[in-house]
């Protein structure tokens, strides 16, 4: 078998979760990168002997800004955009907003004037409180709760990201990819709530805490082992098939918050019971927070246009995480 011919591409958002990983998969084929992040919540440590390779040039520049691919020259193959701000539940919607559409706006402009291919990470969220199961990215209605609640603010900014992406496309005639994430987890996520419900539950199991559920823990989400999200990006990348389409990228294994912590208490192999914090919705905001009660994609689409299905089944993926988030705290000492 011939390897692949080697092909250029540009990531921001190189030094996160998903973009280390991306990084990792996409040299392992023999290709080119110019990698972005501005290190404010990527880690230079993600990309450990990465920083070596002399087919990967890491960049720290913020996307956001119009100076950020000054001195990069050349063509890409394809633009790969996964920097990105989230969880207004906390707080900080104008930075959600704000830094969610000019970086898509720099990038996609960036992506016009070389006229080259731009992969665009969007999310599940954008989905909303839709009550159908399965989403599908093609008969799925996006139901976006009222613009009074700050939890709608990512999927909102991203929804719009989508829209300005397929916009430029239609445009300027380059060709546009939009993934929509569904829980990825897995080596390299961050521990806190930014990298989802599983980090902190998992912390929490290994340090003897409760783990906090929001609700009563009876909402249900899809989780994605890194690996298999990774190969959905990289096939999205150099497939043609994937021009122009809206992609789940995704299992399709549904499981209750409350079964997710039962789960990750068992595999841990922690002693004692669970204890379990439930935090009621009203004291994220002062308002009631709404949540999505089921969250789960049709996977079909990318099964026939990418050739991707998950491979890697909830228990596994859960203990590989546990083991390298248990190894993490140990090189801290925490």
């Amino acid at each position: 078998m011939h390897p692949p011919a080697t092909r250029r591409f540009l990531v921001t958002g190189a030094a996160g979760f998903l973009g280390s990983n991306l990084l990792e998969r996409t040299l392992a084929d023999g290709h080119e990168i110019v990698a972005l992040d501005d290190l404010s919540m990527g880690r230079r440590d993600n990309l450990g002997s990465m920083l070596d390779e002399p087919r990967l040039r890491f960049l720290q520049r913020d996307v956001t800004r119009t100076d950020a691919f000054e001195g990069i020259d050349g063509s890409f193959d394809c633009i790969v955009h996964l920097a990105a701000f989230k969880i207004p539940r906390y707080g900080k919607a104008i930075d959600t907003l704000k830094i969610n559409y000019r970086g898509t706006e720099v990038v996609l402009d960036l992506a016009r004037r070389l006229q080259c291919k731009c992969v665009l990470a969007s999310t599940s969220d954008v989905y909303g409180r839709n009550p159908a199961i399965p989403f599908g990215e093609d008969g799925s209605d996006s139901v976006i709760g009222s613009s009074s609640s700050p939890r709608w603010a990512y999927a909102v900014s991203k929804l719009f990201d989508e829209h300005l992406g397929l916009a430029y496309q239609d445009a300027y005639g380059f060709p546009v990819t939009i993934l929509r994430f569904f829980g990825s987890y897995g080596p390299r996520q961050n521990t806190t709530w930014w990298g989802g419900p599983q980090s902190v539950f998992i912390d929490c199991v290994l340090r003897g805490k409760p783990v906090p559920i929001h609700g009563d823990g009876r909402q249900t989400r899809s989780f994605t082992y890194v690996s298999d999200t990774v190969e959905g990006i990289y096939q999205a990348m150099v497939r043609p098939e994937a021009d122009g389409q809206i992609i789940n990228i995704g299992s399709n294994h549904e499981i209750t918050i409350l079964e997710l912590a039962e789960r990750i208490k068992r595999l841990s192999g922690t002693p004692g019971e669970l204890a379990i914090e439930f935090i009621p919705y009203e004291s994220f905001t002062g308002k009631k927070y709404e949540d999505v009660m089921r969250r789960v994609p049709d996977i079909r689409k990318c099964e026939r246009l990418l050739g991707v299905r998950a491979k890697v089944g909830l228990d596994e993926g859960l203990t590989r995480t546990i083991d390298w988030q248990r190894r993490v705290m140990a090189t801290r000492g925490d």
